[in-house]
């Protein structure tokens, strides 16, 4: 708990969190589900980036999560922000169990939780979400159509990576940042499709 104090980490939010990392620890000795080395880099891996993105999400907004793997950054920004109807999307079935795990151990019924890819769920559902993101599970450059497909705001989480472009969105946000505990530099970039205002 105090690492998630010094992450920054709301009070409100730590004990969720901490049972969810509990979780990972646990499950990751069995299954790949993180290739973390130690608590600082956990806390950092799977949480930090949803610390960045819980404050730039409007209130009640639909957000979809592409290969959630253990939860990061989906999971981990349904707990920050209780009132965003997250949709976790993973195509293993090996990690869909663990958060299937830790969805029921936290009582969080309101996060959906669905196997498939991202073109699975743009075939099934079109652009029914208001935010897409997803971390490292594809290049860029094939995330962000894939994303567009998915919502008209897409956030792209880099790490040396340079962002993506298109002539169908905007870049209308681009910031770095460090992860709290160990430094390391991200950068993370919203598109906003051009036929729709940002949310």
């Amino acid at each position: 708990m105090e690492l998630l104090a010094e992450a920054g980490v709301p009070e409100a939010a730590r004990t969720s969190i901490a049972t969810w990392l509990d979780l990972v620890r646990t499950w990751n000795a069995r299954i790949d589900l993180t290739a973390a080395k130690g608590e600082r880099e956990l806390v950092d891996l799977m949480v930090a980036d949803a610390l960045v993105l819980a404050g730039k999400i409007a209130e009640g907004a639909r957000v979809v999560d592409i290969g959630s793997g253990a939860g990061a950054p989906g999971f981990a920004l349904a707990l920050l922000r209780p009132d965003l109807k997250v949709t976790l999307v993973e195509p293993l079935t090996k990690r869909v169990s663990f958060l299937r795990t830790a969805i029921g151990t936290l009582a969080r019924t309101d996060v959906e939780l669905v196997r498939g890819k991202s073109d699975d769920i743009a075939k099934a559902r079109g652009r029914t979400f208001d935010v897409a993101m997803s971390r490292a599970t594809l290049p860029p450059r094939e995330w962000l159509p894939a994303g567009l497909a998915l919502a008209p705001i897409v956030w792209t989480l880099l790490g040396r990576d340079e962002p993506p472009v298109s002539t169908s969105a905007t870049m209308d946000e681009d910031f770095t940042y460090a992860w709290p505990l160990g430094g390391a530099a991200r950068r993370a970039v919203r598109h906003v499709l051009q036929d729709t205002t940002s949310r």
